[in-house]
């Protein structure tokens, strides 16, 4: 009897854990959403979801590869439930690639959006954020892609690509830009989206089916912020020099001018940087040390003797005026004119010296705008390329 009793009993056990999670979702009763927009429309949140639709994507089908909608209300949640008075399955946000918000949203404060997102357990923070210039954000997320049929891949592999080919603009995830808004001494930044040509073209799939799409959707400058709210935005200069203190350069391309007309390019392949802040007799100091490796990659110049050492000499020399001066350039836009400290002057001197920190780091922002900062870059070239001096010269001959 009491061996027949324990086999029941872990029989029953056995059919309570194959029974299944009580709230498991299906997978077609789901709306894959790869993509969300942020708006302000007057005083209501205006939401948008870029939904997969897995048919159109499987049978390269006449219609368009994904589905957008859109919702409004006073909060963030309550457009969200409201959309499923249109969406024919619930919006699913677990495969989330890109978060665009609207500019507008960004000048008033992103802390709601950030809290909801963070507090939603569907949700990876493995998504990249960025912020819509001159266009909302529901706009640019109806745009139409080429190469990447879902508009929201494309956006993600472009923002990847150019951050380590091109410098200006970087990549933030959700656990990146949380971490900024709560920790003391850096303010946040985010790389900006613009659709280039009509929104209305790019809507329909005419748009992909052209050799050069007329609408299409660039990365272009980066957003600072001062505490949640944008306050101003990066040119791609600028976004370079601010990029070169904190070491996120990868590769990208400097071009220095030749005494006799013409450019050469020296394509940066490795660099090194290190921002320090330190107080000196109650007075804070900033400095910015930056060595970079290159190489001579483009020779416009006739005049070039790349065989002689002064003149890589006299590239390296320029190729450091050239970083140095955009170092320059961003200190002086963040310093007087947005007064955020995006470069973390004020985190490297709360862990260099802590005590002076706790005397500052209320009104930060306005010692950040006095804060004096040194510079220094070294650059050295080591390659110019599988030619030596350029054939221009002789083909001209």
């Amino acid at each position: 009897m009491k061996r027949t009793f324990n086999k029941f009993v872990s029989g029953s056990l056995i059919l309570f854990l194959l029974s299944g999670c009580w709230d498991a979702n299906e997978l077609n009763e789901l709306a894959i959403a790869v993509a969300y927009g942020i708006d302000k429309v007057e005083d209501e949140y205006l939401v948008t979801a870029q939904v997969v639709n897995p048919g159109e994507i499987e049978q390269a089908g006449i219609t368009t590869p994904v589905t957008v909608y859109q919702e409004n209300a006073k909060t963030l949640l309550e457009a969200f439930r409201r959309m499923t008075t249109i969406a024919p399955r619930k919006i699913y946000g677990s495969h989330l690639r890109v978060l665009v918000i609207g500019e507008q949203v960004a000048k008033e404060g992103i802390g709601d959006v950030i809290d909801l997102l963070s507090r939603d357990p569907e949700i990876r923070n493995d998504f990249y954020i960025v912020v819509s210039r001159n266009a909302k954000a529901g706009d640019t997320l109806q745009v139409l892609t080429s190469l990447e049929d879902i508009p929201a891949n494309k956006l993600y592999a472009a923002l990847e690509t150019s951050e380590k080919n091109w410098a200006p603009t970087l990549t933030v995830t959700l656990d990146q830009l949380s971490a900024h808004l709560m920790e003391a001494g850096m303010e946040p930044m985010l790389t900006g989206v613009e659709v280039k040509g009509e929104i209305s073209t790019g809507e329909s799939r005419d748009n992909v089916a052209q050799i050069k799409p007329q609408t299409q959707l660039q990365y272009h400058g980066t957003a600072v912020f001062r505490g949640n709210k944008l306050v101003g935005w990066l040119n791609d200069p600028e976004s370079k020099g601010v990029h070169y203190a904190l070491n996120r350069v990868k590769s990208t391309i400097v071009v220095v001018p030749c005494e006799n007309g013409g450019k050469t390019g020296i394509e940066l392949i490795d660099t090194d940087a290190e921002l320090k802040a330190k107080a000196i007799n109650h007075q804070p100091y900033g400095t910015i040390k930056v060595q970079v490796e290159g190489k001579v990659s483009e020779v416009e110049c006739r005049e070039l003797d790349l065989s002689k050492r002064e003149t890589i000499s006299e590239l390296e020399e320029k190729t450091e005026k050239d970083i140095e001066e955009k170092i320059k350039e961003a200190l002086k836009v963040t310093q007087l004119e947005y007064e955020s400290d995006v470069f973390g002057f004020g985190k490297a001197m709360h862990r260099s010296s802590p005590a002076y920190w706790k005397t500052v780091e209320k009104n930060w922002d306005e010692q950040f705008k006095n804060l004096p900062v040194d510079i220094t870059v070294d650059v050295t070239i080591r390659r110019t390329g599988t030619i030596g001096n350029s054939p221009i010269k002789r083909m001209e001959e």
